[in-house]
């Protein structure tokens, strides 16, 4: 391979090339260069010899006679190497609101479709300036095929699944990580025997696909703050470069980081952005789509082209159902699978994919069902944020077949029902029991129900038992940003505390709201850091926060390993027994052979649940065992302050034994395979604000 300097000395020969495919493609004999410009009267292409390259060591003219086809402009350049950068420039009536056609035919536009992404020289500011000249863009990478099998992709599914939700550089950027790449794709894989000692079975990955670190408020940035979450994707196609060791390589490290995962048995879900780009509204960048097909990519308003309309409070919204963009996503997506061998989607403010290109609700949204009927995608997972900053709300209505949906109302009311509301014992009961009301009537399953307390955005665990009120005022926006709407309860005092008290049940209200989850039907998500009892501070809005209030930190304390032994024995208890993950909806009749019924209802006396008792905090229940030789289950949630005695049934003369009690102190919360005395009477003792689970013996 040739050194940068000597790369740079060369002028490399050209081709007309083709437009297939799109994007920057590595052949023998070269590299074919296809972008998309609608508009464009004629095109370049700047190449840099290396990420460190100041200037382009090679400029290429496109024509329209040989190297347009449609409103595709493409190029051959023989023996190009590997980690070459490049970007486009454009010229013509390009059309962007913000700047005339000479400032915007000034401005370097990354591939869309680059599969490895450098920002070595990007600054957001001077992309948006329509007065900025010179080289301070995003710039695509030349990088190696993966030369990945076009095999047909495994039907994956989320039975039995448990979804761990991390952002890959929180959870090795603290420094007491101890790993060699830390904030990378290779600082996690060493971190996969703690995944896999935990127990869960899928990582949702916070976006990984390359994006706008500089895209946050003035206030933020003043403050020395970046984009931390990643939630301002400008290159769908390449992992982020920060996550990797050499961004030219991003391909090669992210599969990498796959194939760890799965030879341990965990699958990957991604976060992905498809409702706007990073390059916002009307003031926002220029980085590619302004130019390249604004008015296709974008919702435009019809009263004024100039600006964007705005349903993800972020500037801009992606024009989804348009044909071109529609297939964009589509391939991307699929790309994703085939080669990087993800086994699955999260789609952030999924309620987009249901406007037409005014905004409209659309009865039959085209791109929602266009997943489902794609080959690859139909094999895989698609999940649904289902709404939307433009007041859509589709949870229990999002349009598809096999979507599932982060369930907010579950959220919502065992929030609730946790810091003690009464009266909602019913709406408890069809919580945890998969949300039939959501998701039974039109064919789908539990599993369509993604259960979450917690998520990357609002409280942590942590501090969902410890305060009341967000407190984001290290993000430089006077605590305005966040969501005020909390559903907390601080257990007596806000934020730290010396009470013993309050801590004590700070604890078991943590290891109340985890075992709820863990007991309900359908998939269990948990937020990274609460089983071990991670904090923010009451900052309930951390998007901007890379640093130690939103990494993991691997000292824990006393608190934080007893949490993290809870959550493990749980989630082994969870995948001991089928009856806690059902494929189909209860019934309250018996099933498979079974003379039980598959659940029966209780409060404190047996068959008489308080679903309508305006009072009521306490919700009992009875699982038949699914499989052979499966174990009965007999659960307890008591939110009241004191504790109740709660019938048992008797069955045969097999006894009751307690295998979870969140009210005792570790190591007695949890007690692996039901190693505790036998209950002798017809009814237990369960202490207040606790949560009980006895094993049929």
């Amino acid at each position: 391979m040739l050194s940068p300097e000597a790369h740079a000395q060369r002028i490399y020969r050209t081709q007309p090339g083709s437009r297939f495919p799109i994007g920057a493609t590595v052949v023998p004999g070269g590299v074919n260069f296809c972008a998309f410009c609608r508009r464009a009267t004629r095109v370049e292409l700047l190449l840099y010899a290396s990420e460190e390259s100041a200037e382009p060591f090679q400029v290429i003219a496109l024509l329209g006679d040989a190297n347009r086809t449609f409103f595709f402009w493409h190029v051959f350049v023989e023996d190009l190497p590997l980690r070459t950068c490049y970007t486009w420039r454009a010229y013509g009536p390009l059309g962007v609101p913000q700047m005339n056609d000479e400032a915007a035919s000034r401005k370097e536009l990354i591939d869309p479709q680059a599969r490895g992404v450098s920002d070595r020289f990007y600054d957001r500011q001077h992309a948006a300036d329509a007065h900025a000249a010179g080289h301070a863009s995003l710039r695509g990478i030349v990088t190696e095929p993966l030369g990945r099998p076009d095999d047909d992709v495994e039907v994956r599914t989320l039975d039995d699944a448990i979804i761990y939700e991390l952002h890959v550089g929180g959870f090795t950027r603290h420094p007491s990580s101890g790993v060699r790449h830390p904030g990378t794709f290779a600082g996690l894989i060493e971190k996969i025997p703690y995944l896999k000692a935990l127990g869960v079975t899928h990582v949702e990955l916070l976006p990984v696909m390359a994006f706008d670190e500089q895209d946050i408020p003035a206030s933020a940035a003043a403050r020395g703050l970046c984009n931390y979450w990643g939630y301002s994707t400008h290159s769908f196609y390449s992992p982020h470069p920060r996550y990797c060791v050499e961004p030219a390589r991003a391909p090669q490290e992210f599969r990498a980081f796959v194939d760890a995962l799965h030879e341990a048995g965990i699958r990957v879900l991604l976060d992905v952005v498809f409702n706007h780009t990073s390059e916002a509204g009307d003031n926002g960048p220029v980085i590619h789509f302004k130019v390249f097909a604004n008015e296709v990519f974008y919702q435009i308003d019809a009263n004024d082209a100039r600006h964007y309309r705005d349903y993800t409070g972020c500037g801009n919204t992606l024009n989804c159902n348009h044909p071109l963009v529609s297939a964009f996503i589509l391939r991307c997506l699929e790309y994703w699978v085939r080669e990087l061998d993800v086994d699955g989607f999260r789609f952030d403010l999924a309620s987009v994919f249901v406007r037409g290109e005014n905004g409209e609700l659309l009865r039959t949204p085209p791109l929602p069902w266009a997943m489902e009927a794609s080959p690859v995608l139909a094999r895989v997972p698609l999940i649904a944020e289902a709404w939307d900053a433009g007041g859509l709300y589709h949870v229990g209505s999002f349009p598809g077949m096999a979507w599932a949906e982060w369930n907010g109302r579950y959220r919502d009311v065992i929030r609730r029902f946790v810091r003690g509301d009464p009266g909602i014992v019913g709406e408890v009961c069809t919580c945890i029991a998969g949300s039939a009301d959501l998701y039974q009537s039109d064919g789908r399953l539990p599993a369509n129900s993604i259960n979450f307390v917690t998520c990357h955005d609002g409280f942590t665990l942590n501090d969902l038992v410890s305060y009341e009120a967000k407190h984001n005022e290290a993000n430089g926006e006077d605590n305005r940003d966040g969501s005020n709407d909390n559903l907390s309860w601080n257990c007596g005092a806000e934020g730290t505390t010396d009470d013993p008290a309050i801590s004590g049940l700070r604890l078991r209200q943590a290891r109340n709201f985890m075992a709820i989850l863990l007991l309900s039907q359908g998939v269990p998500m948990l937020l990274a850091g609460d089983e071990i009892l991670r904090s923010q501070r009451g900052n309930n809005n951390a998007f901007c926060q890379d640093n130690a209030l939103s990494w993991i930190d691997w000292q824990l304390s006393d608190n934080a390993g007893a949490m993290l032994r809870f959550v493990r024995e749980m989630i082994a208890l969870r995948k001991r027994h089928s009856s806690l993950r059902r494929r189909r909806f209860l019934t309250g009749r018996p099933a498979n052979g079974q003379t039980q019924p598959d659940i029966a209802w209780h409060g404190e006396r047996l068959d008489a649940p308080a679903w309508h008792d305006p009072g009521a905090r306490l919700v009992a229940f009875t699982l038949a065992g699914q499989a052979a030789g499966e174990l009965m289950l007999h659960i307890v949630f008591n939110m009241h302050d004191d504790a109740r005695d709660v019938a048992l049934p008797v069955l045969d003369e097999r006894s009751w034994r307690r295998v979870v009690d969140t009210s005792a102190e570790p190591p007695m919360d949890i007690v692996p395979d039901g190693e505790t005395a036998a209950i002798e009477c017809d009814a237990c003792r369960v202490g207040g604000r606790s949560v009980v689970v006895l094993e049929l013996r």
